[in-house]
């Protein structure tokens, strides 16, 4: 998963250099950040993003001190010392020698008492993005051997990049003249300080591979190369979205370097599942979410209140909320001790083995590898994609109500990686859905860029099945996610109905759903026959191989019939036609006449 908060000047700038650069330790003052970083266990961070190069810097270049002071805690050119130098050499005095340096306006100016309304405008100097891996990926990476652990290592540091890249092309804005109004996407791209880190926050060390990616907030505009700030509001719309993506690239790393398979868990009822190893001891998966269990064990009580107070369960922003709240709540101080990250690794394995015994941890990746089998035993890895467009469409609505685009993106990567249990997807599937459920199953609603289910294409007209499908979005007494599968369910199996019914020739009845037979973005979906809109997630349930068998049923005993009257004309032609019986009389309807080769009731 990936969260995201601000690095704004004074605490969030000393907690970066004494806390996120050092591995969440404890940097004493005065120590230099190479050798607090020694100390700690972790490795040095290391500079990403195609911006680099407008600063003269290169992706992989480790991040010094004096840099990161410069471009992340002032706003300043990475190299402005060299800068300033050369402009004093020149003669320019020192405050212009030093705004040579600032990259956009300077931080002082919003904190300046003449700005208007300076108490409410505290400067973002960066965002502090977090990527975690599912939590049965840390188990993995500190129990099992140094192969696995680079392996996974490797599959997280793809997985975010990745995503960094798809934030930097698809979503991050830069704005300028007053209150923003003027956006565009940044020239260049993003300026990334990444730093890696090995455990979690518990007082009892726990592992938590997991990275801190520190984005500058300074960027190009496009049409004058000016230098400015990123649009914090176009980044946290996207987080969820590009969340769901790190998860499902991860997930496609591993399985294709390790050939596991991922399998679905509820971890708390009634809300969205979460992915996790196959054959990975669900004990293991206990032990290490101390920090888990203790926020859980707050949220029940916050959602305790919150529910005694509003007479009705939460939605999914204020479950966020709330979830916010009992992090705060439960987090604890930092562990003083400092380890390497071998030292870490050995205390973790030997407390599991006390635990669970030396079978139990030794034979994890044996034990991953036969759960993987039989998962692609009985799973097929395949997407369709008008079914996975009903699906998002009624999860998100049953949810929102009114959503943007953004939010069927995340529902529908969400869905990818339920489907595909780590096997890779065709590169814009995920855009191909959202598309198609905009196109056919959403409309147009208020003046921005809201929609909502389109209740004439997602439901039928007549009464019946309405009073079915619509209390499945205001009943309040169910979890928000139980309703939305139920709603998504209902309308899959009437998709399938429709499927059938065209597959096998027949036409539907009146009362059934009109599931469109094309859809507007791809045309001809459910006529491909093996192409691309036959595919069907394995959660669904639909049994599509049915209808195929069915289908190929009835075509093999066409053609046996056609092969029966060829060899019965050609043996009429060589020795004369058959005697045929007489009727009986009572059966012989008056004006008909039977005609030889002809059959009623049967397959022709």
């Amino acid at each position: 998963m990936i969260s995201m908060s601000p690095v704004r000047p004074g605490a969030g700038v000393r907690y970066l250099f004494r806390g996120v650069m050092v591995g969440d330790g404890h940097r004493a003052v005065g120590t230099p950040l190479r050798d607090a970083q020694d100390e700690a266990g972790v490795p040095p961070g290391v500079w990403k993003g195609r911006g680099l190069a407008a600063l003269g810097l290169q992706a992989g270049d480790v991040v010094s001190e004096r840099q990161a002071e410069l471009l992340l805690g002032e706003g300043r050119h990475p190299d402005a010392d060299r800068i300033e130098r050369e402009r004093l050499a020149q003669g320019e005095s020192p405050a212009r020698a030093r705004r040579a340096t600032v990259l956009g306006r300077p931080i002082e100016h919003n904190q300046s008492a003449e700005t208007d309304k300076a108490k409410e405008r505290t400067p973002w100097l960066a965002f502090d993005l977090v990527f975690r891996p599912p939590p049965t990926a840390h188990i993995a990476w500190a129990l099992m051997d140094e192969t696995h652990r680079r392996v996974l290592e490797l599959c997280d540091g793809i997985a975010r990049d990745k995503t960094l890249a798809w934030l930097e092309e698809s979503v991050v804005e830069i704005r300028w003249k007053a209150g923003g109004k003027e956006r565009a996407r940044v020239k260049d791209g993003l300026v990334v300080a990444v730093f890696r880190h090995y455990e979690s926050r518990a007082t009892e060390s726990r592992p938590l591979l997991h990275s801190h990616a520190v984005v500058s907030v300074r960027a190009r505009r496009p049409h004058d190369g000016k230098w400015g700030n990123l649009s914090a509001d176009s980044l946290m719309t996207h987080i969820v979205a590009a969340d769901t993506l790190y998860t499902l690239l991860f997930m496609e790393e591993v399985t294709a370097r390790l050939g596991w398979a991922w399998e679905l868990r509820e971890v708390t009822p009634g809300r969205r599942p979460g992915m996790d190893i196959a054959g990975i001891d669900r004990r293991l998966i206990g032990r290490q979410s101390t920090r888990r269990q203790q926020i859980e064990d707050a949220l029940s009580v916050i959602t305790a209140r919150y529910e005694e107070r509003q007479g009705h369960a939460s939605g999914e922003k204020a479950g966020y909320a709330m979830a916010c709240q009992a992090a705060d709540q439960t987090r604890s101080p930092k562990r003083a001790e400092l380890l390497s990250l071998t030292e870490l690794r050995s205390r973790w394995r030997d407390s599991a083995i006390r635990a669970f015994g030396a079978c139990t941890v030794y034979r994890l990746a044996e034990r991953a590898r036969a759960a993987a089998a039989a998962v692609w035993a009985r799973v097929r890895p395949v997407v369709d994609v008008v079914l996975a467009a009903v699906d998002v469409v009624a999860v998100v609505y049953v949810m929102r109500g009114a959503f943007a685009r953004h939010h069927l993106l995340a529902e529908a990567r969400r869905r990818l990686t339920y489907a595909l249990r780590g096997r890779p997807h065709e590169p814009g599937l995920d855009e191909r859905i959202v598309q198609t459920a905009v196109d056919d199953y959403t409309r147009p609603v208020g003046r921005g860029r809201r929609m909502t289910a389109d209740l004439r294409a997602l439901y039928p007209r007549d009464t019946e099945d309405q009073a079915v499908l619509r209390p499945l979005t205001r009943r309040r007494t169910a979890a928000p996610y139980e309703r939305a599968r139920l709603a998504a369910g209902a309308l899959a199996a009437r998709v399938r109905a429709a499927r059938r019914a065209e597959r096998l020739g027949f036409r539907p009845r009146p009362y059934a759903v009109a599931v469109p037979a094309a859809s507007r973005s791809h045309p001809q979906p459910f006529r491909d026959g093996r192409k691309d809109g036959r595919l069907l997630a394995p959660e669904t349930g639909v049994d599509i191989d049915a209808v195929e068998r069915t289908r190929q049923t009835l075509e093999a005993a066409a053609r046996v019939t056609a092969m029966l009257q060829d060899s019965r004309r050609a043996r009429e032609a060589a020795h004369g036609p058959r005697p045929q019986p007489a009727p009986l009389p009572h059966t012989q309807q008056p004006g008909t006449q039977h005609t030889p080769g002809r059959t009623i009731g049967g397959v022709t």
